[in-house]
């Protein structure tokens, strides 16, 4: 699936991300977000009602001059959903149901930030090496090693494969390890290809030694992403 060229221009890519996501869905998320804690009532977005995959984060900023933000809830889908009803929905759902985070309150809402990833041009990686640090978001799919050598043996967890963070609880699965990791995250953690790859491996529940056997047992799906933020701020001036 590509729903936009492959690999852009560096000169194209911040027009293309304006024309892909725009501040509007970013505040559609936080009237979501405001009408299920104030019981308001949604306006209706004007926005193009496009499918993509995506993602809804929300950080909260620091008040202390320097510091950066935190991340307070980060869950999205691989599916493509109608941006109208799919930001709204994942807004909630990061919002109330990251399991690693208590739920967003209303006394929050004037420190946070909201950014929406919509997530483009997935292609399948010749190998686990084959994509660009700072492009590319890596989605890994790979068997229990148990599989690869009989002699290997870990606990069989997996966590979902829905949030970006590299630090997830785990939950139980014996088929296949899968995790992802959105574009920036890779970069905001200083990894290089590896590093990042076997991040993931282990975040997808492997925790044993990781081999290069493992390593070349993963398949990966490259994607890109388009990407904006608004501050609570910057919603409530547009709101009024």
């Amino acid at each position: 699936m590509s729903l936009l060229p492959s690999d852009p221009a560096a000169g194209q890519v911040k027009e293309l991300d304006l024309n892909v996501c725009r501040p509007e869905h970013c505040f559609h998320a936080c009237n979501a977000l405001e009408c299920a804690l104030k019981s308001g009532t949604l306006i209706p977005p004007l926005f193009p009602d496009e499918k993509y995959p995506l993602f809804v984060t929300w950080n909260i900023r620091s008040s202390r001059p320097g510091r950066g933000s935190q991340l307070r809830g980060c869950i999205g889908t691989f599916e493509p959903h109608s941006l109208h009803e799919g930001i709204a929905e994942y807004a909630l759902i990061s919002a109330f149901r990251d399991s690693r985070f208590r739920k967003i309150t209303a006394a929050e809402l004037p420190q946070l930030e909201c950014s929406i990833s919509l997530l483009t041009d997935f292609e399948d990686a010749s190998s686990y090496l084959d994509w660009t640090v700072g492009v590319h978001g890596i989605w890994i799919t790979f068997p229990h090693p148990s599989s690869l050598h009989a002699s290997i043996t870990s606990p069989s967890e997996a966590p979902s494969p829905f949030s970006s963070s590299p630090y997830l609880p785990r939950i139980t699965s014996k088929q296949t390890f899968t995790a992802t990791y959105l574009p920036d995250v890779i970069p905001e953690q200083d990894w290089d290809k590896i590093e990042a790859v076997d991040s993931a491996i282990h975040k997808a529940g492997w925790n044993g030694t990781i081999t290069e056997d493992i390593r070349r047992s993963v398949k990966l799906r490259r994607y890109q992403s388009r990407k904006c933020t608004v501050s609570w701020e910057e919603y409530m001036q547009w709101k009024n």
